[in-house]
């Protein structure tokens, strides 16, 4: 068996897995209950839990309603330390992290249109791992379909997602965080705009200034809307609501579709 070993354990968030298993369950229990049924697809934040962790519990926690029957999670976000032509999952058999191993569904994979394997993107990447450790915690046991958004249009993303879209098994989570590195006050303002084109499907308005996850959100909000979905926030704010200074802030937002 091949594994995935965790990159970010221990700087995103906690290696020992009791602090991790700790952490989680004081994120998850500080939001309010999930509504039901659970969504199709949540956007989460990736960024270390002492900054995106609750905005990330907040999508995360509204899965809880359907856990017992979700089985796989298509993960999907943006390529921070790779520049891709394509997608790329990988041909490692699981992801590891403290909490445990999950296993990639090949099978769904298959003859994929503009995916291409490559271990080398994945090795490093933090972005589908930060959530890798809520999906556990929430859901126990299912499959990931992990899949890296490098230069590919969003009609592509959107075709992807659709092929991979399944029945009340399959959910799909998008990773990314907002705006980077803007002063507290021109941050909110962005990222509230941001959050309004997601919130009216209007993907063609999002760019790479508003969300490093873009075009996996466009992809969604493509499919979504052929689909009669629509996005409902859950959660927006930035790191210097968190913590650190508000010189140089980074945007968090989370949002269910259903």
């Amino acid at each position: 068996m091949t594994v995935r070993s965790p990159a970010v354990a221990g700087l995103f968030y906690p290696r020992e897995p009791r602090r991790l298993q700790a952490d989680l369950d004081a994120l998850l229990a500080a939001v309010a209950p999930a509504e039901s049924p659970p969504p199709k697809a949540v956007i989460a934040p990736h960024a270390g839990y002492i900054y995106s962790g609750a905005a990330a519990a907040a999508a995360f926690a509204t899965l809880a309603a359907g856990a017992a029957a979700i089985t796989r999670v298509v993960l999907i976000g943006p390529a921070h330390h790779a520049w891709l032509r394509s997608m790329a999952a990988p041909t490692v058999d699981v992801f590891e992290t403290p909490l445990g191993r999950v296993r990639v569904d090949h099978a769904a994979l298959a003859d994929l249109p503009l995916v291409q394997r490559d271990d080398a993107a994945h090795a490093p990447e933090h972005a589908l791992e930060v959530e890798l450790p809520f999906l556990q915690r929430v859901l126990g046991s299912f499959t990931i379909v992990p899949l890296l958004v490098g230069d590919v249009p969003p009609q592509a993303v959107a075709e992807t997602l659709g092929r991979l879209w399944g029945d009340a098994k399959t959910v799909i989570v998008v990773s990314s965080d907002l705006s980077h590195y803007h002063d507290y006050d021109t941050a909110r303002l962005r990222d509230r705009a941001t959050a309004m084109a997601i919130e009216h499907g209007d993907w063609a308005a999002l760019g790479p200034d508003d969300a490093c996850g873009c075009l996996p959100i466009a992809g969604l909000l493509i499919e979504a809307g052929r689909r009669g979905l629509r996005a409902q926030r859950l959660a927006l704010c930035n790191s210097g609501d968190m913590a650190g200074d508000r010189n140089r802030v980074v945007g968090y937002g989370a949002w269910r579709l259903h």
